[in-house]
């Protein structure tokens, strides 16, 4: 059982929690993650991206979309409650060294598993630019926290409402296109966004990391749901990753999977609205 020390919304559907997981805040690494699971008998295992931890309180941060029923039932619980059962740190470790100027690239709720990248490429030495991204300014996340750590900060959103409009790729370009250009880049947020980053910096040349989390099912290489194709070779997201070079990932191939379960996603994604109004209504009624 594992204790939930804080809980705060963050925005529509998005919640971070802090968990008593002394073992885990000890041992993990940046880029790994854990497997929560709300019922040992018959609950769904849901992987999860550590998005920070603090070895002396003993505890782990998550961040997490209320997607489907487990995401949301996990969402309904409060500070003080329990979490059944969480396992990790689990997945390989970012490769952390001082590469020299290090861009770092989050989109929507991609910017919680970039949180202790950061972190990390930072502690190492390096130059930290980081570009946030999100669709309007009520979904950007961690703001404050990445401020905190880039020696550059930039900020886009789709609509204008904070920062530049623009998709990150744009300022993405331009920073590759300086001299000297970056050393690295690591992406993380939609299949989508890191594909086209990867699209970005492929012409400049420089080394793209991009997170393949989104795609993990069972978090332990069993089920196989997570295989990608990453350089014309099968790998396993959970076991194999979550990180590889984004120039050699088949995102066309992983976002065509990743649909094969979208309606039932939306189904239950509407249904726990559906449930939420309901018990609302219910708890008001005279």
């Amino acid at each position: 059982m594992n204790k939930i020390l804080d809980r705060t919304q963050l925005s529509d559907d998005v919640y971070m929690m802090r968990l008593d997981a002394p073992y885990i805040a000890r041992e993990r690494l940046p880029g790994q993650f854990v497997i929560l699971q709300l019922d040992n008998e018959f609950g769904e295992r849901i992987p999860l991206t550590i998005a920070d931890a603090d070895p002396l309180e003993g505890s782990i941060t998550i961040i997490f979309q209320a997607v489907g029923k487990t995401t949301h039932n996990l969402a309904d619980k409060q500070v003080g409650e329990s979490v059944q059962s969480v396992l990790g740190p689990l997945g390989q470790p970012t490769h952390i060294e001082k590469f020299g100027t290090v861009v770092c690239v989050g989109g929507g709720i991609g910017v919680a598993p970039l949180h202790p990248i950061v972190k990390g490429m930072k502690a190492a030495g390096n130059r930290i630019i980081v570009i946030v991204g999100a669709r309007t300014k009520g979904l950007v996340i961690m703001e404050e926290q990445m401020r905190a750590l880039a020696d550059e900060f930039i900020i886009c959103t789709d609509d204008g409402s904070l920062g530049r409009k623009a998709l990150v790729t744009e300022p993405l370009k331009e920073v590759c296109g300086r001299i000297p250009k970056p050393d690295m880049v690591v992406a993380i947020g939609p299949p989508i966004m890191m594909k086209f980053c990867a699209e970005a910096t492929r012409p400049f040349g420089v080394h793209t990391l991009v997170s393949l989390n989104t795609i993990m099912i069972d978090g332990t290489g069993m089920c196989g749901g997570c295989r990608v194709t990453v350089g014309g070779q099968t790998k396993f997201v959970c076991v194999d990753g979550p990180e590889f070079d984004g120039h050699q990932v088949d995102f066309d191939n992983m976002m065509q999977r990743l649909k094969a379960y979208r309606k039932h996603e939306d189904h239950a994604h509407k249904q726990c609205h559906l449930d939420a109004e309901l018990r609302s209504k219910e708890s008001i009624t005279p």
